[in-house]
C-alpha cells in the first residue's frame, strides 16, 4: 500500500531515473548529430552538455522555475497572515519553513519547489491570497507543503531544466538532418538513412521528454491532495479551494509549458481537453475528481 514513506523512497528513485533517461536521450541524439555530421567532437559536447545541465538542475532548477514564474520573495513584515500560516502548518507537517515567494497574478494558484526540505520555497499568486478564504488558502498551502515532504518538488523541478535541454538539442538535431546530415553518406547510399534517424529522434525524444514530465506530475497530485488534507484536518478546504480555482478564469502572465506541471492547477485555463488524447498530455489530473476524491474523505 502506497504511503507518505514509501512515495518519499519512491521520488528519490524517479529523481536518478528521471537523470539517467535525460541523460541517455542528450547523449543519443548527440551521437545522432556527430555522426550525420561526421564530427565525434559535437558527441564529447552532447556528453558535456548533458552532466552540466543535470548538475545544473539539481543545484539551480528551483531558483530557474522561480524565475520564470516571476516570483519576488516576500518578507515576514511585508505579509505576516501569509508567513504565520506557512510557519504553522510547517510546524505540523514537521518541516523547515520554506521560502516564500508572491507571483503578481489575479489567478488563483501556488507551487512548491527545490532540491529538498530545507532548501524549499513555496509561491503563491496574490489572486490566490484574494480569493481564497482562510480555510481554502490553508488547503492549498499544505498541498504544496505536501510536495516538500513527499520529496515531489525534486523530481518535478528537475524536469524543468532537462526537458528544456532536450527541446534545444532536438532543434540542433532537426536541423543538422535537412541542412548537414547528409553530405557524406549520400554517395555511399545511407543518406536518406541518417535523415529519417535523425528525423526520428528529433521528434520522439521531447515527445518522450514531454510525457514524463505530464505522468509523473499527475501522479503526485492526488497523493499531495491527501496529504495536505490529513495536514488540515479539512478535506474541505481544499476541495472547495480547488472549486474555485476551477470558475477562475484569469490570465497567469507568466505562465510557461516548462513550469506548468508545478502549480497545484494549470495556469493555462479554458485550455484542457477532455479526450483521452488530451488527458494524456495534461499536467494535472481533472480537477472534478480531485474534488470528488476530497470530499469523500472523513476528517
Amino acid at each position: 500500500m502506497i504511503n507518505l514513506y514509501t512515495q518519499q523512497s519512491a521520488n528519490v528513485r524517479k529523481t536518478w531515473l528521471l537523470i539517467t533517461v535525460f541523460l541517455v536521450l542528450i547523449v543519443g541524439l548527440g551521437w545522432l548529430i556527430s555522426y550525420a555530421m561526421r564530427a565525434p567532437e559535437i558527441l564529447y559536447l552532447a556528453v558535456g552538455l548533458a552532466f552540466i545541465m543535470n548538475l545544473v538542475a539539481y543545484w539551480n532548477s528551483d531558483k530557474i522555475a522561480l524565475s520564470m514564474s516571476a516570483a519576488k520573495p516576500v518578507k515576514r513584515e511585508q505579509n505576516l497572515y501569509l508567513h504565520r500560516m506557512i510557519e504553522n502548518l510547517a510546524i505540523t507537517a514537521g518541516l523547515p519553513t520554506p521560502r516564500i515567494y508572491l507571483i503578481d497574478s489575479p489567478q488563483i494558484n501556488a507551487f512548491a519547489t527545490g532540491r529538498d526540505p530545507k532548501h524549499a520555497a513555496i509561491a503563491v499568486t496574490t489572486g490566490a491570497l484574494s480569493k481564497l478564504q482562510n480555510e481554502e488558502l490553508e488547503g492549498v498551502l499544505a498541498h504544496e507543503l505536501s510536495h516538500i515532504g513527499n520529496r515531489d518538488i525534486l523530481v518535478s523541478t528537475i524536469v524543468v531544466v532537462l526537458a528544456g535541454v532536450i527541446a534545444i538539442v532536438s532543434d540542433w538535431a532537426l536541423r543538422v538532418s535537412f541542412f548537414g546530415g547528409h553530405r557524406d553518406d549520400d554517395n555511399r547510399g545511407g543518406g536518406g538513412l541518417v535523415l529519417l534517424i535523425s528525423l526520428a529522434a528529433a521528434i520522439l525524444a521531447p515527445l518522450a521528454s514531454m510525457l514524463i514530465q505530464m505522468a509523473v506530475s499527475r501522479k503526485r497530485e492526488y497523493l499531495a491532495d491527501a496529504s495536505g488534507a490529513l495536514l488540515t484536518r479539512y478535506p474541505d478546504g481544499l476541495a472547495n479551494a480547488l472549486a474555485k480555482i476551477g470558475q477562475d478564469s484569469s490570465y497567469m502572465p507568466h505562465a510557461h509549458n516548462a513550469t506548468a506541471h508545478l502549480f497545484i492547477s494549470s495556469p493555462f485555463k479554458g485550455k484542457e481537453g477532455t479526450s483521452w488524447l488530451s488527458r494524456l498530455f495534461m499536467t494535472h489530473p481533472p480537477l472534478e475528481d480531485r474534488i470528488r476524491i476530497l470530499r469523500g474523505m472523513k476528517a
